[in-house]
């Protein structure tokens, strides 16, 4: 009398599963927290708004790197307007509104990074006192056009080394003020080869 052939086991039967619990792969690591840890996690502190338990970051260390951001911006922004304001020269006027473009540009990231200071509990720092010393770039006015253009490059240069460390220091322990950095860090590069760009131009 043959064997009748017994069941194979199938994929969901190796997930280990009791009440109450998430459901376990072979290796006993939850895929996910489970909804009443999620719950009492949520209520506990809730005074600390967006910053949860599962926080991995250094919250007062990306606070400080956020607030020298925010300076850098600021600093950004005065200068970019200056510039829109001083240009003069036979072909200053297409340069002089891009100046003012990106001085737009500088103010919305600027409002970004603030947001999202304030939303790890922390304080965006708009003193006016100490802004050129939190800023990783100078506010510098430039003799002319060209030069105009230059400092503003060496600004956007900075910027875009600044944004790569932080964005290397904080990896994927605040996946929210990474994605944010590189969204920064895209519009800076933009604005470093328009820069650089208009340094071949003949600016007299």
């Amino acid at each position: 009398m043959s064997k009748k052939p017994g069941k194979k086991s199938s994929p969901a039967s190796k997930v280990q599963k009791s009440a109450g619990n998430p459901a376990m792969p072979d290796s006993g690591r939850p895929f996910l927290t489970d909804v009443k840890t999620l719950r009492a996690r949520a209520r506990k502190h809730i005074d600390q708004g967006a910053v949860t338990e599962g926080y991995r970051g250094n919250r007062e260390t990306v606070l400080k790197l956020l607030n020298e951001a925010l300076a850098t911006e600021i600093v950004c922004v005065l200068r970019y307007r200056y510039h829109h304001f001083v240009a003069s020269g036979i072909h200053a006027d297409a340069v002089a509104a891009e100046f003012l473009v990106h001085a737009t540009e500088e103010q919305a990231h600027a409002d970004l990074i603030a947001q999202r200071i304030v939303q790890l509990n922390g304080d965006p720092n708009m003193d006016p006192a100490g802004l050129t010393a939190r800023s990783h770039s100078e506010y510098v006015k430039g003799t002319d056009l060209r030069d105009m253009i230059k400092e503003n490059l060496v600004a956007e240069r900075i910027a875009i080394d600044s944004y790569k460390d932080m964005i290397a220091y904080i990896g994927d322990n605040d996946t929210t003020t990474k994605r944010m950095l590189e969204g920064i860090l895209a519009m800076e590069e933009e604005h470093a080869d328009e820069l650089s760009d208009w340094l071949d131009g003949d600016w007299g």
